[in-house]
């Protein structure tokens, strides 16, 4: 796996923050690959450890063997952030100094998956970021208690209720056109299955008055959002681990979190905000944090990134 999958947002930025030292331990709930994980073991070093997250069985794979070629004791786990608990329970931890969740997919997942993340690809119409069928998990998923074992973006779209498409793009991608969308794809997928990313780009674009394609932002987007989402039950896992993240830290231990999206920001934001009535947490800053023109110059990804942190007191 290459050091050049995935960039890390913010780097200097957490490293900072986090302001890590030789013994502590950390959490990247998140790993991708491995930028921000790097990071902090180059910090607490000899002594300390960094658990590193992932769902992605590929990218753990990666990790771990980046792991032992640099002999760091970075402790690689394929699961859910919304496992924190039960993870960090096996590896005989009770609480950590720092724990960072960088949500969303990564670079590699639009660059060299080929699971359908992308509108400007063909490729199966997957989404999920754990595809490995022996380490699926049975769960709920945050739509109407449907019950989500591994699904595809592709049975999501040829299975659906047009209805219930449409709630799915409204409600995870905030597509205004998405009773319009749904229609089409219900109307395409009579005539022939929708396999792939491409095609489904293209029924998403030509379902839209023409002025919606000429814009920067592409059609689809919003409808890839809501997919790759849902499928991933990415806000239900969000909700989850908050919580438990807090529980997790010792005092004085920072909680960060860095989304892409309105969705995901409004609920960290809304969680900060109740804990900290609670006087549970400390806010790092009133507002968040965000990239550098510089930083975005090199990497245009990362331009809608938002880091909120948080203090245990």
């Amino acid at each position: 796996m290459s050091d050049a999958i995935h960039t890390p947002v913010l780097l200097k930025e957490i490293v900072e923050i986090f302001d890590p030292q030789p013994g502590q331990i950390f959490v990247d709930a998140t790993a991708n690959g491995g930028g921000h994980t790097f990071a902090l073991w180059e910090k607490v070093k000899p002594s300390g450890t960094v658990i590193a997250i992932d769902k992605d069985h590929d990218l753990i794979a990666g990790l771990k063997k980046k792991a032992r070629d640099a002999g760091a004791n970075v402790v690689s786990v394929q699961g859910s952030y919304a496992e924190l608990p039960q993870i960090l329970h096996a590896h005989g931890i009770e609480k950590v100094h720092g724990i960072l969740l960088d949500l969303g997919y990564s670079s590699y997942h639009i660059d060299q998956a080929g699971r359908g993340f992308s509108f400007q690809k063909d490729e199966p119409l997957d989404m999920r970021y754990d595809n490995n069928p022996r380490t699926q998990r049975a769960e709920q998923s945050s739509y109407d208690g449907k019950l989500v074992n591994g699904i595809t973006a592709e049975e999501v779209v040829n299975g659906f209720p047009e209805g219930d498409l449409a709630d799915v793009i409204y409600r995870f991608g905030e597509e205004r056109f998405s009773r319009r969308i749904a229609r089409a794809i219900v109307e395409e997928r009579k005539r022939e299955r929708i396999r792939t990313s491409g095609r489904l780009a293209e029924i998403v674009r030509a379902s839209l008055p023409s002025r919606f394609g000429r814009g920067r932002i592409h059609p689809a987007t919003k409808t890839f959002q809501a997919l790759r989402i849902f499928v991933n039950h990415e806000l239900q896992d969000l909700e989850a681990v908050l919580p438990d993240a807090v529980e997790a830290l010792m005092p004085q231990g920072k909680l960060a979190v860095i989304s892409f999206h309105s969705l995901e920001d409004r609920i960290v934001k809304n969680f900060f905000r109740t804990q900290k009535q609670k006087g549970k947490l400390e806010l790092f800053s009133k507002k968040p944090i965000q990239t550098s023109r510089e930083e975005e110059k090199g990497n245009p990804r990362a331009r809608s990134a938002k880091l909120r942190v948080a203090i245990k007191l």
